[in-house]
């Protein structure tokens, strides 16, 4: 359940953190913008900013051997900084804005210093952490074992999840990099989903039409991380349940 109090917030973890907690990080959070490919944490560097997204997603991006693709998502569900919770200075991988949006931000000292001040924050925000690791466990699952078409249907739906309206900006060259899969294939998958009435795909964008057809194609590749979150942290007034 949401406090009343932090209702003046859309992100989801700030809406739930206790009084006492949101009284530690309050007076160190600043709004900001969430500009296209911004950079919010660089892989092996130190972390300087954490941000609570109100609005826009953020990839968490892992790359090897001059080859990347989507580990993670964020949105108005959660937070970056996940490593600092854990007890870590350093981001494993990349994130950078793919959506535009907005956030709130706090600066990496402040936020470590309420985690030692309060266990009941670290311990909150260790339920999130794990929500994201599994997450990021079915997205590995997924990626090896489901087709593209069940694949893209799976990251429209996570998409839609954290925007507002049906319309995600996106173009195939990114959704190739979210997905790990060649161009091509990415534009064949959206001619099928297309061409069965779920989506309306134009250059730089996609409009979501029928998302219980989404689901089926899917195929059972999306729901068990979003119905944890619901688990582990509560309802929310985004569609993260399965």
């Amino acid at each position: 359940m949401t406090n009343p109090e932090n209702d003046s917030y859309k992100n989801q973890l700030l809406r739930r953190l206790n009084p006492d907690d949101l009284e530690l990080l309050q007076p160190h959070l600043e709004p900001c913008a969430l500009n296209l490919k911004m950079n919010l944490e660089k892989a092996a560097l130190e972390i300087e900013t954490v941000y609570f997204l109100e609005d826009g997603i953020a990839s968490v991006v892992a790359t090897a051997s001059s080859k990347e693709a989507e580990v993670g998502l964020v949105g108005v569900e959660g937070m970056t900084g996940a490593a600092l919770v854990m007890g870590a200075d350093y981001a494993p991988h990349e994130c950078y804005v793919q959506s535009p949006g907005n956030a709130f931000r706090i600066g990496a000292e402040p936020f470590k210093a309420a985690l030692m001040k309060s266990p009941t924050l670290r311990l909150f925000l260790l339920r999130y952490v794990h929500y994201f690791h599994i997450q990021t466990s079915y997205t590995a699952l997924i990626n090896a074992k489901s087709n593209l078409e069940e694949r893209l249907a799976r990251w429209l739906l996570m998409c839609d999840d954290r925007v507002q309206g049906n319309r995600l900006a996106i173009t195939h060259e990114f959704l190739a990099v979210m997905l790990g899969a060649r161009r091509p294939g990415v534009t064949v998958g959206l001619q099928v989903l297309e061409g069965r009435g779920l989506i309306y795909s134009r250059r730089g964008e996609v409009h979501i039409r029928d998302r219980s057809g989404l689901l089926a194609s899917a195929n059972g590749t999306y729901g068990p991380p979003e119905a944890d979150y619901v688990r582990l942290l509560g309802d929310t007034s985004a569609r993260l349940q399965a």
